[in-house]
């Protein structure tokens, strides 16, 4: 039978906690970390599920982007910490980034800096006030997410070789954004496939639509499995 890729993570952005246990059981042995983001934060069972499925063994990425004053972003990094959870996001702000990495100290939880969202182009960046490109200002932020001690960081594939060489064999490089050949572009602006992510320093993969909305997610997902194995 064919193992799950540790470095696949599946996004369970659906509408309620009953789709997302639907979906992590369609899929099976064939993915073994999952993502659980805002939509089901917002619904309340969001701390439900990451419980659940870390005590089926999974590995559990709380995409959150926190992102407040220091002291309310240390005590959240704190209570998540406690819930036993892998991996969590805030965005990549000097004060963000060194309050979140306070608030974890003596857990095992990874704090990654989110970048730049992999839906935005330079273009938006300068509707937002930005005198910089996306490169540009993915690679302050990497340096932010250093400078603080953070993991890691969120950065679109065609960042994710200035991360590797910034932060060293050991950085976490988490890209969304991946689409294999074979899927639809969907609102990723910055996108890679599988093994072109992995080549290009990625330490895990996000990939959502592809095998979530597939007629057979399993079988999707032992599909992207596959080309991450080329790399």
């Amino acid at each position: 039978m064919a193992l799950a890729d540790p470095r696949l993570i599946v996004p369970l952005d659906t509408p309620t906690t009953a789709d997302a246990r639907r979906l992590v059981e369609a899929i099976g042995a064939a993915a073994s970390f999952y993502k659980v983001g805002l939509e089901l934060f917002a619904t309340g069972g969001g701390m439900e599920l990451a419980h659940e499925l870390k005590g089926a063994g999974k590995q559990v990425f709380l995409d959150w982007k926190l992102h407040d004053i220091g002291a309310t972003v240390e005590r959240s990094a704190a209570v998540l910490a406690g819930a036993g959870c892998d991996f969590l996001t805030v965005h990549a702000e000097p004060q963000v980034l060194a309050a979140a990495v306070r608030g974890r100290a003596g857990s095992d939880l990874k704090v990654l800096g989110v970048t730049v969202l992999t839906s935005l182009t330079d273009a938006d960046l300068a509707d937002m006030g930005f005198s910089e490109t996306t490169g540009q200002l993915v690679e302050r932020r990497i340096r932010h997410a250093i400078a603080a001690g953070a993991d890691g960081v969120i950065a679109s594939p065609h960042e994710a070789a200035l991360a590797r060489r910034l932060g060293g064999p050991d950085f976490l490089v988490v890209t969304p954004g991946v689409r294999p050949e074979w899927s639809a572009k969907n609102d990723q602006a910055r996108i890679a496939t599988p093994a072109d992510a992995l080549r290009a320093g990625a330490s895990h993969i996000v990939c959502g639509r592809p095998i979530t909305a597939a007629p057979d997610p399993h079988a999707a997902a032992l599909k992207v499995a596959a080309e991450m194995a080329e790399a």
